[in-house]
């Protein structure tokens, strides 16, 4: 007599939204066992020209699903992190990264362009040699429709009128997720009022004027803290590009549209009054600046409804005030992964439940602490200033809110060699 086959041998998810966070969820599914059919409403899978950093908590996500070689060939390692005044540019504070983290966390901090680090998530779930089944990725497939008849087979509706139905539909598809939405999930959106500048730089002119050569004799991640605004910058693919993200008040036309093309002159403006090394250095911006209106999300345990869940931005979109973004869309994917991978009966709609039980108040606590940290970078000059500047110069770890330390042990996953596993970085 035949057996019957488990739950596990023919489970499907669906995800939607093919970004950082979307992608992690596949592989760490797909290497569990489980059927994945990613749906991305753009034409080609990609991310925008900008950096991005994985604190150890993502890191070790990552080379726990078998990355490590792929993510060294694309990484640029800081050795520090530093927080300059911005007036003089004086050092208030620095946190050791390189060799610090790899030795206290079992993972490392490391720099990527977004673009290389996607492609190497891709290539792993769509790898016809990896373990598990081969992710089915859909281009030009916007979602539109939410068909819960089956309660147990969500069915997502892309906008030609074709339907994927599954045992589980994801929401990864970002702040303003669609999935969400078609759930009815609160609305949870706010404006900072906050922009951002983004830009990269090309190395080659940072190291060819002695004014900005130090950008690349020694790899740092730095915050520059001003009155009302910061800047923050880092080196990409080996000094291949400056990463420049700069902070400041929001214009309405920026709020109202998003994004907005920008220039090396407005964001040399944004910055007037600085150091003379800011502007050394954000002059040499080419075609590719732009603003981005910085949107987050409130603090929100409403995650899932039946066998439809969120993940990333569309729950727990934060400002970039702790550079955690993405890192807790990949914790999530992975607790994701290890609850579902381990359902074998008719126990999903509990799975869910324990992923959003273990991750919503850990995500919750880093989106407040991100916002709360908009002041804390952006104090004017005076008494608290000072004290925030002396507190870090004593070697506080961390932030206004949380600590280097909880932060980048990340939400602790069930996988003991995740725990244990030593990945023997040099010592």
């Amino acid at each position: 007599m035949a057996s019957t086959p488990s739950l596990t041998q023919s489970f499907e998810v669906t995800v939607v939204g093919g970004g950082l966070g979307g992608l992690t969820a596949a592989l760490a599914l797909r290497q569990r066992g489980v059927r994945v059919t990613v749906l991305e409403q753009a034409s080609e899978l990609g991310e925008i020209g900008a950096g991005i950093q994985t604190a150890p908590n993502a890191s070790r996500i990552l080379l726990g699903l078998g990355l490590r070689a792929q993510l060294a060939a694309i990484r640029t390692e800081p050795l520090d992190q530093v927080r300059r005044r911005w007036k003089d540019g004086s050092v208030i504070g620095l946190t050791p990264l390189g060799e610090f983290c790899k030795r206290n966390y079992n993972a490392p901090y490391w720099h990527y362009h977004r673009a290389d680090l996607h492609r190497v998530i891709l290539n792993a779930c769509v790898d016809p040699n990896g373990p598990g089944p081969v992710v089915v990725v859909r281009t030009d497939s916007k979602v539109t429709g939410l068909d819960r008849t089956d309660p147990a087979r969500p069915v997502a509706v892309t906008a030609d009128g074709t339907r994927y139905a599954g045992d589980v539909l994801i929401g990864a598809d970002g702040i303003r997720s669609a999935v969400r939405d078609l759930m009815g999930a609160p609305d949870t959106l706010e404006f900072s009022g906050e922009m951002a500048f983004r830009a990269l730089i090309p190395g080659d002119l940072v190291a060819a004027d002695p004014a900005t050569r130090w950008l690349v004799d020694r790899y740092q991640s730095t915050i520059w803290y001003g009155p009302d605004r910061h800047l923050v910058h880092y080196m990409i693919r080996q000094g291949e590009f400056l990463n420049v993200v700069g902070c400041v008040p929001c214009t309405d036309e920026v709020a109202e549209k998003w994004t907005v093309a920008s220039s090396a002159e407005a964001l040399v403006e944004a910055f007037a009054g600085w150091d003379d090394r800011v502007p050394a250095m954000l002059s040499k911006a080419k075609e590719d600046v732009a603003c981005f209106a910085l949107y987050h999300r409130r603090r929100d345990p409403v995650w899932m409804d039946g066998h439809v869940a969120l993940l990333g931005d569309s729950c727990h979109a934060m400002l970039p005030y702790q550079a955690q973004g993405a890192s807790q869309a990949m914790e999530d994917a992975a607790v994701l992964a290890e609850e579902l991978g381990r359902v074998t009966g008719a126990g999903i709609e509990g799975a869910l439940r324990r992923y959003v039980d273990r991750r919503a108040k850990h995500a919750g606590m880093v989106q407040e602490a991100s916002v709360r940290n908009m002041a804390f970078y952006h104090l004017p000059d005076g008494p608290e200033q000072e004290a925030r500047d002396e507190l870090l110069r004593r070697g506080f770890t961390g932030e206004s809110d949380v600590s280097y330390d909880w932060l980048w042990s990340g939400t602790p996953l069930d996988d003991p060699d995740l725990g244990a596993f030593a990945y023997q970085f040099a010592r």
